[in-house]
């Protein structure tokens, strides 16, 4: 029996619209998206791939990292805390895919390196059902 193609859903793009609705709903303003914008805001989450496996023939596992810029130390934690609540409850249909077994990492302290502001990352692994060519 042959499995037809299947085409996996963009991670960064699901993941960043989710969490951006997400913290819309909760009144947070901060900005989501794969890029650091120039200038950048002092509040920010940015989504980034970093691996991940195929699951199964119909479903991805990718991994992604999550960071959380803040005005200062305490609000890129609360910035990252509440991400971190969000992603590891996503679950269901989302746009044109489902979201499944969410895992999250644990924080890590990680101050920008090039400007020394205040933020904090955390790793994502979610599984994502994939569509029919």
């Amino acid at each position: 029996m042959n499995t037809p193609p299947v085409l996996m859903p963009d991670a960064v793009a699901v993941t960043c619209d989710y969490l951006r609705s997400a913290l819309a709903a909760r009144g947070n303003t901060a900005p989501v998206g794969s890029r650091v914008p120039s200038p950048r805001p002092a509040r920010l989450v940015r989504v980034e791939l970093v691996g991940g496996v195929r699951h199964s023939p119909v479903t991805d596992r990718p991994r992604l990292d999550v960071h959380c810029w803040g005005a200062d130390e305490a609000d890129a934690h609360d910035l990252m805390a509440v991400c971190r609540a969000i992603l590891g409850a996503a679950r269901g249909t989302h746009g044109t895919t489902t979201l499944a077994r969410p895992t999250v990492g644990g924080p890590q302290w990680l101050p920008d390196k090039e400007t020394g502001a205040a933020r904090y990352a955390f790793t994502f692994d979610i599984t994502l059902r994939g569509r029919a060519l």
